[in-house]
């Protein structure tokens, strides 16, 4: 936080209030301990994160975004089933109204499949073994770019 209360960003910019996240693990997938540790490593970084638990739909993804208000979607996806989950809660995303919230993640996702998301509209997505620095200064980065001052 700076002097005059507001948040810092990337590149030295200020955000006037937190960015808000919600995490959430799609499918079947019962492995949460990876989202679990990016949940808390942005509520360290001072972002407010809603973390949805196992099990959810895309469907039950988006109308938590657009209920929570959040900046931000991450998903994490272990099963194989990113190619249609990720545009999934994007395409749901930009019917509820809300195409400006950036919708990211990670996972076991082969380069030319996040290189085909990110054609699709999806933001930055991570491997296993990426540092937890790395998604919040990516977050904070786009935030700076993205969120109205």
């Amino acid at each position: 936080m700076t002097a005059s209360g507001s948040l810092r960003a990337g590149r030295g910019r200020s955000l006037p209030r937190p960015v808000r996240v919600l995490v959430a693990k799609p499918g079947l997938d019962g492995h949460d301990r990876g989202a679990k540790v990016v949940a808390a490593a942005l509520r360290d970084a001072g972002m407010e994160v809603v973390y949805t638990g196992l099990h959810q739909t895309p469907e039950m993804i988006a109308t938590a975004a657009v209920q929570e208000d959040v900046d931000v979607v991450g998903l994490s996806i272990l099963s194989g089933a990113h190619m249609t989950l990720f545009p999934r809660v994007r395409a749901l995303l930009e019917e509820m109204g809300r195409p400006e919230v950036l919708v990211t993640g990670g996972g076991i996702i082969p380069a030319e499949d996040m290189a085909a998301l990110q054609v699709l509209g999806i933001g930055r997505l991570f491997g296993p073994g990426t540092p937890t620095s790395d998604l919040v200064e990516y977050i904070e980065h786009w935030a700076a770019e993205h969120l109205e001052p």
